[in-house]
């Protein structure tokens, strides 16, 4: 595998110069890639263009012994946990990255600056990992809203971090349909960094195979490995569409129904 063989298999799943690309990868599951890492991640370049974007999670933070300390992060030095291509693109001097220890995204292209620059405490919405995390002003809320593609080479939509943000969304348009007075007791039964809380956790093996199901996802092959891409607009609105139409038995836990049933009694 070269970078002209990575660039022809996403073309064929419908990636376009000019394209914002985000990926998951396994590098063991391709085969021989000439050049490594870098070659992956060229292939990626080639694929979009001078006026394209690609991007990849830079995962820091991860249950670990001794514990990780959210305050130890560091933007330049805290390694990606998520793979070698992901550690790779990351120290990449072409490469910028978002400023969050849990799920911070690095970018290269032309709109990578744009894509990572507000990835702070605003815009907020509450996760498990704090809620700057997948707010409303996160690169994650962005990769939505330019509907770009989503890519996995080697695995499938279990590992997809954008599964975080539906969850965070449907948390958000819960919260935002209570009247004020209920508010307050609502929020405090959520999960949020240091304190424990229900929350939405949707199956990753569901929602691929939902998402497959619907026939929004598109296979290909980059040397020995599945490729899978889709569009995150579409993984993200017919997901939610369904979290909205089901019974939320189907897709979550006793305890976040539990809670689902309270606020909305």
């Amino acid at each position: 595998m070269t970078p002209t063989d990575v660039a022809a298999a996403l073309d064929d799943v419908g990636v376009r110069p000019g394209d914002c690309v985000v990926f998951h990868s396994s590098l063991s599951s391709m085969g021989r890639v000439v050049g490594g890492p870098n070659a992956v991640i060229d292939g990626f370049i080639q694929a979009v263009g001078s006026e394209g974007t690609v991007a990849a999670p830079t995962l820091w933070w991860h249950p670990a012994d001794p514990p990780l300390r959210m305050e130890d992060w560091d933007i330049d030095a805290s390694p990606s946990y998520v793979g070698l291509v992901s550690e790779t693109f990351r120290t990449r001097p072409d490469s910028v990255r978002s400023d969050n220890p849990s799920h911070s995204v690095s970018a290269i292209g032309a709109r990578a600056v744009e894509l990572t620059a507000a990835h702070v405490v605003t815009s907020l919405r509450h996760s498990p990992w704090g809620r700057a995390a997948f707010s409303a002003a996160s690169p994650w809320q962005r990769l939505y809203e330019w509907n770009a593609a989503y890519c996995f080479i080697g695995v499938d939509l279990r590992v997809a971090t954008v599964r975080h943000l539906i969850e965070a969304m449907f948390v958000e348009k819960v919260l935002r349909a209570l009247p004020s007075d209920a508010l307050e007791a609502a929020e405090n039964g959520i999960a949020d960094w240091g304190r424990p809380g229900v929350w939405p956790g949707l199956s990753g093996m569901k929602a691929d195979e939902f998402l497959t199901h619907a026939g929004i996802v598109t296979f290909g092959r980059i040397g020995s490995a599945t490729l899978r891409c889709l569009r995150i607009r579409d993984m993200v609105d017919t997901l939610m569409a369904a979290l909205e139409a089901d019974p939320p038995e189907a897709w979550f836990d006793p305890e976040f129904v539990e809670w689902l049933h309270g606020v909305r009694g």
